[in-house]
């Protein structure tokens, strides 16, 4: 049986946001069992499975299945094709959803108030840094003050160690990021992915956001992490407007 992770947020009732766990899939040894992705050297039979039962579960079409390069680029849902370069992917159109896929990476969902525009970001630190979060917002083409977004699970605070090239890059454009790290020795720091989001949201003029909290490297029963593994699986975040109220 799947085991979802749904979004806690006031979103508008047609709009649907999860995030699926590692549970409830056919992926056997390292990948067991729902992984989702197919460039992580899995039986290419099982991840399609996998994916049929997400589907098939939800009710909904599968959806395009992004390249992704730990990039800002974004790709339009209704034209992208299935391993389009992209970290970012956006929708306007009733039960298109958009999916990206992560294992410690940050997942951000986000949606309109009218519940008529939705889009799903993969931000790792050099996505984050670089503008992924920017570049989704303007591809939504929505005021600010309607946007709402979810941050799913996540490489927590108290396990991402980074070194100093990663706290320049982001105080360099933003210098309250520092806040962000706490240093351990004279070159590591520990980073709070969940911090850095929200302050890039909050500089959008983004305040309502939701969800963080969860660490993919700890709850190793419920996520893939793959700082911790290595090799392993793939999570997917999805969201979409439904048809069904």
């Amino acid at each position: 049986m799947s085991d979802f992770l749904w979004a806690d947020w006031p979103a508008p009732a047609n709009v649907r946001a999860l995030t699926t766990t590692r549970k409830g899939g056919v992926s056997q040894g390292c990948y067991s069992s729902l992984n989702l992705a197919d460039h992580v050297e899995d039986n290419p039979a099982d991840v399609k499975k996998n994916r049929q039962i997400v589907s098939e579960s939800l009710k909904i079409t599968e959806p395009v299945w992004l390249k992704q390069v730990h990039g800002t680029g974004v790709a339009d849902a209704a034209t992208a094709r299935h391993h389009a370069e992209a970290d970012a992917v956006f929708s306007n159109r009733v039960d298109s959803v958009c999916a990206i896929l992560t294992a410690d990476c940050l997942p951000l969902l986000f949606c309109n108030q009218q519940a008529t525009k939705v889009a799903a970001a993969h931000a790792g630190w050099r996505g984050l840094a670089n503008g992924v979060i920017e570049n989704t917002v303007s591809a939504l083409q929505e005021k600010s003050e309607n946007i709402m977004v979810w941050l799913g699970p996540a490489i927590g605070p108290s396990c991402f160690e980074v070194g100093g090239d990663v706290v320049d890059a982001f105080v360099s454009v933003q210098a309250d990021a520092s806040t962000a790290f706490i240093k351990t020795d004279a070159t590591h720091y520990l980073a709070d992915i969940y911090q850095l989001a929200r302050m890039r949201l909050k500089r959008l003029g983004i305040e309502r956001v939701y969800g963080g909290g969860l660490c993919t490297y700890t709850d190793e029963e419920r996520f893939f992490s793959f700082r911790k593994n290595k090799v392993c699986g793939r999570m997917a975040s999805m969201i979409w407007v439904s048809s069904e109220e």
